[in-house]
């Protein structure tokens, strides 16, 4: 018997408990409708938007470059890869410079998705191979596709040098700073 008067006790001690703790639950949420509730349900709603920040890293401002633009200084008449950090996950395919512009696609070789963010960055050089402008290429995958056809790996691009530089460039150097398929 005083094992089962001992349960019982147990489970009145649980019980009350339990239901102090709604009691201050519903107090301190103001689950009642009190004036507290009423004062959180009127007006607009604040939006939380959540922040980070970690301790050394700047946030970037601009487009993504290439420092490689730099560092390469290509003979007239040619075009060259730049060096990026996604040269791992793609090849260039079918280029072509005429002067007034360069074109060509950008086959993704990581895996078989939609490329749904790219950028292609193109360096202009003189007869020197010195950089003497740039110009891009972006491409976002719009949110409206569906996926009923196979996926797009191949990305086509063309890239018009700048006015500024227009009858001086005559090389060019290719690279992609921002590459990001599913």
């Amino acid at each position: 018997m005083k094992t089962r008067s001992g349960i019982a006790a147990a489970l009145s001690v649980f019980a009350i408990c339990a239901v102090v703790g709604v009691a201050v639950y519903a107090a301190a949420t103001g689950a009642h409708g009190d004036a507290r509730t009423a004062a959180s349900t009127a007006g607009p709603a604040t939006q939380f938007t959540p922040q980070s920040t970690f301790a050394g890293l700047t946030p970037s401002t601009g487009n993504p470059e290439l420092e490689s633009l730099n560092l390469v200084h290509p003979s007239p008449g040619t075009i060259v890869a730049a060096a990026g950090p996604f040269d791992d996950r793609f090849v260039l395919e079918d280029l072509t410079f005429d002067g007034g512009a360069v074109w060509g696609a950008v086959r993704v070789t990581s895996d078989v998705s939609d490329v749904l963010d790219l950028e292609v960055l193109a360096g202009f050089y003189d007869a020197d191979g010195v950089l003497v402008g740039n110009g891009r290429f972006v491409h976002h995958l719009s949110e409206d596709t569906t996926h009923i056809e196979p996926p797009i790996e191949r990305q086509e691009f063309t890239i018009a040098v700048p006015g500024d530089v227009s009858g001086r460039a005559v090389a060019v150097s290719i690279g992609v700073p921002v590459l990001v398929n599913e």
